[in-house]
């Protein structure tokens, strides 16, 4: 066999060949190496065959969920090399029978299996003769039917037939009565499950696009992240949760818009103030403002048990309370923000850390609006000092419509906002005051999502 390790102009991948391929062969033909691009061709082939089918060969994975109703289909799918670790999959699968999990081998019907040969695995347990009837039947055959099909579309490719297997789990919902839609969707899981495995979907720009655009059709809600600034921030400072619920329910639903629980009403009613707030508010975004001073870890754990998104800690806390801080939060995976008030040279002490926050907050005190300016003047320093590093900055302390646009123009991402909301006769107004200065809702002319 002609070695073609060095070419890399030969895709070892499955599918039709292209045009750019068969130039590419055309080539090494014109070079002498070939008689004929029929040779070239099937040189590729051994060539591609050899390595899929080595120890560390072919080994794809694929997902796809179709369908609606107690007849839903989802599939998760390896397909792969005999000799790689999907054959030892399906070996296993095979060979190590668990009750009311036991696999099948797909067969488009009795003593009729596809190839590649497909063992199917079903995720949930077979009660009874029910059960069972859907398994070893429409789920069965759509499998088969899927798998056999995609060889013929050319999906799979025709060379690997003998040298591949696939291992399906199969979803069948207990109440499932529809045979012909148990029949459909998992044909159309299976098929699609495949094509995504060989084409190693999705590409990280679609995981990046969507991850924090997507709502599980499992969850009742939507886990936020700050992806997309500029957010307003409602500052629930009311050491009183029924005034908070009544604010809350007055603020519009927007995917711009963060809830804060406050240092005064966190001090009020402690941090589980903030799962009390999930009653009325449990798609948002809360930060809990915890002002932390000391002991930065239990905090921030004692915030992230009553399900805090975030935690605040003091910028007048000491170094190594700041750091153990920033490093729970992280461990956690919530965000931490830094509230420089008091603080006289922010950049100074963010470069004092061992890692940044993810956010700071520029913070003029409410005692001293009447003898001191706005602190959004440090933002160009903060900047220039941390360029090219992910850092949100947030503003505080007598923002308002007016003065919103140029907080923003300066460099803010997020605009903390609490009395000129909270002590309004209008809250719901008040808040939409500052929405034209916010991008508004995600994914608002989408008209499909998978």
């Amino acid at each position: 066999m002609i070695d073609l390790s060095d070419d890399k102009g030969l895709v070892r991948a499955p599918g039709r060949i292209t045009q750019e391929q068969y130039r590419f062969l055309e080539g090494l033909v014109e070079q002498g190496r070939f008689s004929s691009v029929s040779e070239a061709v099937r040189a590729s082939i051994d060539s591609f065959s050899s390595d899929a089918s080595h120890s560390g060969g072919a080994f794809y994975i694929g997902e796809a969920l179709i369908g609606k109703g107690n007849e839903v289909a989802h599939v998760d799918l390896l397909i792969g090399d005999k000799h790689g670790p999907v054959g030892n999959a399906f070996i296993q699968a095979l060979s190590n029978l668990s009750m009311g999990h036991t696999p099948l081998l797909a067969v488009i019907r009795p003593n009729l299996p596809p190839k590649p040969h497909t063992v199917i695995i079903p995720k949930v347990t077979i009660k009874d003769m029910a059960d069972a009837g859907k398994i070893f039947g429409p789920a069965q055959s759509a499998v088969a039917k899927a798998v056999a099909d995609s060889v013929e579309e050319g999906v799979i490719p025709m060379n690997v037939l003998d040298d591949w297997v696939v291992v399906a789990s199969v979803f069948v919902h207990p109440a499932a009565e529809d045979e012909r839609r148990i029949y459909q969707y998992n044909y159309s899981a299976t098929k699609l499950s495949i094509r995504r495995a060989l084409s190693n979907y999705p590409p990280w720009e679609k995981v990046q696009y969507d991850k924090d655009r997507a709502r599980h059709p499992l969850m009742s809600f939507r886990p936020p992240r700050l992806w997309r600034p500029p957010y307003l921030q409602v500052a629930l400072d009311l050491p009183d949760v029924e005034a908070v619920r009544r604010v809350v329910e007055q603020v519009p639903r927007n995917d711009s818009i963060i809830l804060e629980a406050g240092t005064p009403l966190i001090k009020k009613c402690g941090v589980g103030v903030i799962r009390e707030m999930r009653e009325f508010a449990s798609d948002a975004f809360i930060i809990a403002d915890l002002k932390t001073m000391d002991v930065g870890k239990v905090e921030v754990d004692m915030a992230f048990e009553e399900t805090a998104d975030a935690v605040c800690c003091a910028g007048a806390a000491s170094t190594a309370t700041v750091d153990e801080f920033v490093y729970e939060a992280r461990r956690l995976g919530i965000y931490s923000f830094l509230d420089m008030m008091e603080v006289d040279d922010p950049v100074k002490k963010l470069k004092s850390l061992k890692e940044l926050p993810d956010g700071v907050i520029l913070h003029r005190a409410i005692d001293a609006e009447k003898t001191s300016e706005p602190r959004w003047g440090y933002i160009p320093e903060i900047r220039k000092a941390f360029e090219g590093r992910k850092l949100l900055i947030a503003v505080a302390g007598g923002i308002m419509p007016h003065t919103a646009q140029i907080a923003l123009e300066s460099g803010a991402d997020i605009l903390i906002v609490g009395r000129y909301i909270t002590q309004s006769n209008d809250v719901r107004r008040s808040v939409e005051n500052f929405l034209p200065c916010l991008q508004g809702d995600i994914d608002l002319f989408r008209v499909h999502v998978e």
